[in-house]
């Protein structure tokens, strides 16, 4: 019997959290720490892809290049160098995580275009925070200096926002359906895809797709079981910070529908994590999980964490 798939998308706090030092070594430590949850799943018997988010790095490249190179960096090219960056991490972190408990696979990191359209209206609503956290003066200055749009960010300062397309396909899926197929563990989808546009060819635009979309996107072209989002809280909440916030363990299609609908989940943080789930189980997903990174097993078993189900 084929082993069941999980596509387990990681947010940027896989590698760097709010209020940590960015320095390489403090990102080599979340990593490992996640990559245990992962190694978890492998361990159990799950097929893996491992997607990722990068909006503090992505954002970090460009911050640096503007600031010590002067000159302006495309956005495609930074998603791009992060898909290296932080698939690297990735891979050394599982496999030294796996040969630690006997297990021997081979993991693959792809460089991952995914399509989006030209006309989508994101280009014109820039709406995806990327980068540092800055105050209400150095926000200002940046927009001045650099022309970007700072908006403030749900958890607190103000962070640069850029573009934020729906992702249409992913152009290298026939790529990771074979690796998967010969057993290899693939890391796909970095930061949501580099996007591009059919335009002669294919061509970068000045965008970050999310990854939690890009995510269902592939976990449903590759008839996924499950899509397991795992980011910095330890569920889904309804009146999330609030006295009357309400855990959800269990919610069906329907049930989460209507919460989605009526605004329970703010567009900067839970919103599109919830999306994704939907996309997912529309497209004959069995299951959606949302969690905290360190609790990747217990969410699949149901103990920690939300499930979604179909009905």
């Amino acid at each position: 019997m084929e082993k069941e798939l999980i596509v387990v998308a990681m947010g940027g706090n896989a590698f760097l959290k709010k209020g940590e030092p960015d320095d390489i070594e403090t990102q080599w430590k979340n990593v490992r720490t996640a990559m245990r949850g992962v190694a978890d799943l492998i361990e159990e018997g799950y097929r893996v892809v491992i997607t990722h988010g990068n909006g503090p790095q992505v954002g970090k490249i460009l911050e640096w290049v503007a600031k010590y190179n002067k000159f302006i960096l495309p956005i495609d090219i930074a998603v791009a160098m992060t898909q290296g960056w932080l698939g690297y991490m990735i891979q050394q972190a599982l496999h030294n995580e796996l040969v630690s408990r006997g297990i021997e696979r081979e993991i693959v990191c792809l460089v991952n275009n995914v399509l989006v359209d030209k006309n989508d209206e994101a280009f014109s609503r820039p709406s995806k925070p990327i980068g540092s956290y800055y105050d209400s003066s150095e926000a200002k200055r940046l927009e001045k200096k650099y022309g970007w749009v700072m908006r403030k960010d749900v958890r607190g300062g103000y962070r640069r926002v850029v573009p934020s397309p729906q992702p249409l396909d992913n152009l290298e899926f026939s790529a990771i359906k074979m690796l998967l197929n010969e057993g290899y563990i693939v890391v796909a989808c970095g930061g949501g895809g580099i996007p591009v546009i059919r335009e002669n060819g294919i061509k970068g635009v000045e965008a970050v797709i999310d990854k939690d979309l890009a995510s269902a996107l592939l976990a449903s072209k590759l008839m996924a079981d499950y899509l397991l989002i795992l980011t910095d809280v330890d569920a889904v909440y309804l009146n999330y910070g609030t006295k009357e916030q309400k855990k959800l363990k269990e919610a069906t299609f329907t049930e989460i529908w209507s919460y989605y609908i009526r605004g329970e989940f703010p567009s900067g943080s839970m919103g599109p994590k919830i999306l994704a789930c939907i996309h997912f189980l529309r497209a004959g997903g069995k299951k959606a999980f949302i969690g905290h990174l360190n609790d990747a097993i217990d969410i699949i078993r149901g103990i920690k964490g939300t499930q979604i189900i179909p009905g």
